[in-house]
């Protein structure tokens, strides 16, 4: 009788290793998709984001692009339920920073504030090419606006280009190879007038400039002209937009005048080329949701810039329209 309970005993305990092997196994699996994150249309596991995702601005704290991209960041942090750690890196038109996140592993780890300069200084000695990117969401746009100091006798576009085609006159612009000086240019070439291009470092100190009497004129984004134009200090003669912007109704558009001029300083999120498929999904998305977001556009439409959002998608082909475009503008100067 004692030998068969003991052998019973032994034979339920080894069942009993069996099945927790059993259960460890299964356990094992559960943890391991757990740890993998979701399932990617290949059938393999991804974590993204595992770790601090780095953010790139090309411009100095403070500014349009800083502020577009702290807001932004503010919004995808929780989407993507990861710190994102904002570094400005201004320098040579932007394009230290550009070539920064184009040496970069394209792993999801570094993205950044792209801004419309993407599609300009490749046209002007700067190596910096689109095709070095993928380019992931447009955020926002700051319609480019040309205004005069509020004492000047220029009264209206009209008034401004027909004095510059019989004198040079001077405008200030956010440095040499900017988007505001692109929009100088572009208004010489439409109108053939008379522009010496004034560059400052910064929309802010051409404006500044203007308001001081230094410049017969400047160029400069809306969020930049808003405060100015609200206190007195300059008259904008036209904004570089197919529309008027809401907080400026009483300034017209370019065409308005006849004039077919269309400038903005657009910026998006851009990463290095190569992106994962499913890194560069989750990104998309999270883009997206951030840019509709209440709190993302309550931010920059104080600011006086406006929100446009366009996918990955459109995106890409905008920046590679615009860098046609330009290359028309600026190839002949």
């Amino acid at each position: 009788m004692m030998r068969t309970r003991l052998t019973s005993a032994v034979a339920l305990s080894a069942l009993a290793l069996v099945l927790a092997a059993c259960s460890g196994g299964a356990d094992d699996g559960a943890a391991d998709g757990a740890d993998g994150g979701a399932a990617t249309d290949g059938g393999e596991a991804s974590g993204y984001p595992e770790q601090d995702i780095n953010f790139i601005v090309q411009a100095a704290a403070g500014g349009g692009s800083d502020l577009s991209s702290r807001a932004l960041v503010a919004e995808l942090e929780p989407i993507l339920d990861t710190s994102i750690i904002v570094e400005n890196r201004p320098g040579a038109s932007g394009s230290t920073a550009m070539q920064y996140v184009a040496e970069q592993d394209p792993d999801g780890y570094t993205i950044g504030f792209v801004p419309v300069e993407i599609s300009m200084l490749g046209h002007q000695d700067f190596d910096v090419d689109p095709a070095n990117y993928d380019f992931l969401g447009q955020i926002m746009l700051a319609p480019g606006i040309l205004s005069v100091p509020a004492d000047s006798p220029h009264q209206t576009l009209e008034d401004f280009v027909e004095a510059a085609q019989s004198e040079e006159l001077a405008v200030a612009n956010s440095g040499a190879g900017s988007i505001w000086e692109a929009a100088a240019f572009g208004l010489a070439d439409e109108t053939g007038a008379q522009l010496a291009s004034v560059p400052f470092d910064g929309g802010a100190p051409a404006l500044a400039a203007a308001i001081g009497g230094q410049v017969d004129a400047a160029v400069g984004g809306a969020g930049e002209t808003l405060t100015a134009y609200k206190e007195g200090q300059v008259r904008p003669l036209a904004i570089f937009h197919d529309e008027r912007h809401p907080d400026m109704p009483d300034v017209p558009t370019a065409a308005e005048a006849g004039y077919d001029l269309e400038f903005g300083g657009w910026g998006g999120i851009y990463a290095p080329a190569g992106l994962p498929d499913d890194v560069r999904s989750t990104l998309e998305s999270a883009i997206e949701e951030a840019a509709n977001s209440d709190g993302f556009i309550e931010t920059i439409t104080t600011a006086g810039n406006l929100p446009v959002y366009r996918d990955s998608a459109e995106f890409t082909d905008f920046v590679n329209s615009e860098y046609e475009r330009f290359g028309e503008i600026l190839g002949a100067r």
